[in-house]
């Protein structure tokens, strides 16, 4: 199993995808709001402050979110289309109520501020059964191809690579991904942050060595 993870892990390395980054509004509330490191949770500060902008967007006390009301808070504070804002809302209302509750907004937020983070492939890797049940929009307990190309955008994954990804982690080649495949693309995920990570401070430490060696260089030749 290790060593399919790593066959994988290098496939889905050479094919990223054209990233389009989901971006948060100027000045809204959600700059002001974290994830954990670790666990890509917010602190119970941060969801405290969340519950109370919920019940302020909440305007008829139902305690959930109508698609009119869905609509207007991603509108006013991302870069999202209409049609990738209502995508969004049918797969957070997954028993088609016409209304969200504080627990799918609350994971929602969790994306948003992934993303805003560069954290977004942690975050699929430390929540992968919730996130599956999230691309699973039909509740048939598998990923379709046209789910996973459907919400990419999510995770800021696009692009004309996403199908290549989707098939790669496709092991067993019915063009469904099981929950076990898409762990496999979670765990992908996860590796390939630690692997940036590790590139961005190799970079960050040649670059500081060049710096310091041209310092050196110039106070020896005044």
């Amino acid at each position: 199993m290790r060593s399919l993870h790593c066959f994988i892990f290098q496939r889905y390395t050479h094919s990223v995808c054209f990233w389009l980054k989901m971006k948060l509004k100027a000045g809204v509330v959600l700059h002001y709001l974290f994830l954990d490191n670790a666990y890509c949770l917010m602190s119970i500060k941060n969801a405290k402050i969340l519950v109370e902008y919920f019940k302020m967007l909440d305007v008829h006390n139902k305690s959930s979110l109508n698609d009119i009301q869905f609509y207007h808070f991603l509108h006013y504070t991302t870069d999202l289309s209409d049609k990738e804002i209502m995508l969004i809302f049918d797969m957070l209302d997954w028993n088609a109520s016409g209304e969200i509750g504080f627990e799918e907004f609350y994971m929602l937020v969790c994306i948003l501020l992934a993303n805003q983070n560069n954290v977004e492939k942690q975050f699929i890797s430390r929540h992968s059964r919730p996130v599956f049940e999230l691309i699973d929009m039909d509740g048939g307990h598998t990923i379709s191809p046209a789910e996973f190309q459907a919400s990419g955008f999510l995770f800021n994954l696009k692009g004309h690579a996403l199908n290549q990804i989707f098939y790669d982690f496709d092991v067993s080649g019915d063009e469904n991904l099981s929950y076990k495949e898409f762990k496999m693309f979670a765990m992908a995920c996860i590796d390939k942050q630690e692997q940036t990570k590790r590139e961005k401070k190799k970079k960050k430490e040649k670059s500081t060595l060049r710096s310091l060696g041209a310092c050196l260089v110039k106070s020896a030749n005044p």
